[in-house]
């Protein structure tokens, strides 16, 4: 059997139902002894290993939660703040505040992260990321 490309086999799998496919890639998996799966665990592993670093993870780190640790004196103010980040009712804003400790954004990114704090803090909170 001649040779294929990348570029020719990538053409034969087009043409092949899911099935066909399907069935393609267990008799591969059985003929060669391996895993669609395995580069799956592979690429995992790495991400695990990375947030026993602490410190790396810190810094890698794309989400953040911005969390309400204390509404302070201006506990009006706060419940306004939050209100205008979230979008939540009065009642629920109330309750979020008064609730504190608790998370008034989860997975931001970390502008929206650090503007929430400091519009928080400008209001009288105390706000921590995490």
């Amino acid at each position: 059997m001649a040779k294929l490309s990348t570029d020719e086999l990538l053409e034969a799998f087009k043409e092949m139902t899911l099935i066909e496919l399907s069935e393609f890639v267990k008799q591969f998996e059985e003929t060669f002894g391996v895993t669609a799966a395995a580069p799956v665990a592979v690429a995992a592993a790495p991400a695990a290993g990375g947030a026993a670093g602490g410190a790396d993870e810190a810094a890698a780190q794309d989400e953040f939660d911005v969390v309400l640790e204390a509404a302070g004196d201006k506990k009006i103010n706060v419940i306004k703040e939050v209100r205008a980040l979230t979008s939540l009712g009065l009642k629920e804003a109330k309750e979020l505040v008064e609730a504190a400790p608790k998370a008034v954004l989860e997975k931001v990114d970390k502008a929206t992260a650090d503007k929430a704090k400091e519009t928080l803090e400008g209001a009288g909170a105390t706000v921590t990321l995490k």
